[in-house]
Formats: C-alpha cells, structure tokens, sequence
C-alpha cells in the first residue's frame, strides 16, 4: 500500500510504499494485551519490602503463661497482633517480569503499526531534522501537523536539535528506531514516522 509523505511544513513531497505484511495485519487485542503487561512488568522495580517475623528486633521470650492468667495465649511481642510486630504474608522483594515469546513480540509490534495505519493516525515525514534546537518553532510545526499527543520514531541515530527542542513538548515522545514498542506506539493518539524508521522497520519486522 502507497501512503503519503509528508515534511514538518504539512506539504506533501512524495510517497512511500508500506509493506502489507508490516502495516496490513489485523491487530489482535489479546496479543497487545499480552506485549503490554510484559513491558510494564519489566518495568516493576519490586523493591517493596515489609518485614518478616525473624526480621523484627525484639526478645523471643514468651509474653505471659500460657495458661491461668485470663489472656489469650501469645508465643512472641513480635506477632503481627502486637504494635511494630510482623507483618504476614506481606510483599517482599522481587522480580516482576516473565517471559514473552520473540515472535510474539515481533507480531505484536507489527499489530500497534497496522492499528495506527487502518485508523488513518499514522503520518509518515520525509525527516525529523531542525536547524537549531528552539521548542517554540517546534512547537508551531507540530501545530501545523495538528499533533496534540504523537510519538515520534526516527532512525537509528536521532537529531540532536530535533530531540531537544521536543524534549519540552507535552505528550510528544520521540525515539529512535530501535526503541519502537508497543505500550508507547498505542499511549499517544497519533504515530509519526520517518521514511528511514519505515524502512528500517519494514526490514526488522518482515
């Protein structure tokens, strides 16, 4: 399929043809679903921590008689009944992430592509390269574009002026060709690709 090229002045300079196995699958809403729970668990950081019975200070002596004193009965001041005592079955530190399927990633990556391609949000650039790094002209260009929240993949090696003057753009993302990933792909409302991440995209994933 033929789609139209754009540059950061909203006019069009060409086209570009997209490959159907990339941009003409049907997306499934259980492999995104899967991919998407997979990142954000990698995410995790599982360092929440409550103390366990043998981690408390404290005496291991027995608080009272077992019997004859009208109390119940209590083996340790370090039980989870008591003020600072343990806490049971309370979270520990761990790792969070699980495993995921190489293809299945790879299919889903291509799904969050075609999605954005049939819901008419993907807009593809000739490049993503400014003469200096000022927000405000950034900003205007974007305006022209009618991007509100869009995420931005260019090739392997970003523009240093095009990345810092959108740095301080609300719910715009930018990233290189390598960090293209589903949860970010559908976060933002529209997909903005250059010619050079399409292509590189398109030899990654077909």
């Amino acid at each position: 399929m033929k789609t139209t090229v754009k540059n950061l002045d909203n006019k069009e300079v060409g086209s570009i043809d997209l490959l159907d196995a990339v941009f003409g699958v049907t997306p499934r809403r259980d492999i995104l679903t899967r991919t998407i729970n997979w990142q954000l668990a990698k995410r995790r950081s599982g360092n929440h921590k409550t103390k366990q019975i043998g981690e408390i200070t404290g005496t291991g002596k027995k608080p009272w008689a077992q019997k004859g004193t009208g109390r119940a009965r209590q083996g340790s001041l370090r039980s989870p009944q008591f003020r600072k005592g343990a806490v049971i079955f309370g979270p520990v530190v761990r790792d969070h992430a699980h495993d995921l399927p190489k293809k299945v990633r790879a299919l889903a990556l291509r799904m969050a592509l075609a999605s954005k391609q049939q819901d008419g949000k993907l807009i593809v650039l000739d490049s993503a390269k400014l003469d200096n790094h000022k927000t405000k002209a950034l900003a205007e260009k974007f305006g022209n574009l009618g991007l509100v929240s869009a995420l931005i993949i260019d090739g392997a090696n970003l523009d240093e002026n095009f990345a810092k003057a959108a740095r301080n753009i609300p719910h715009i993302d930018v990233l290189p060709e390598q960090g293209a990933n589903v949860y970010d792909i559908l976060r933002r409302d529209v997909l903005v690709l250059t010619t050079n991440a399409v292509e590189q995209l398109q030899e990654r994933l077909k």
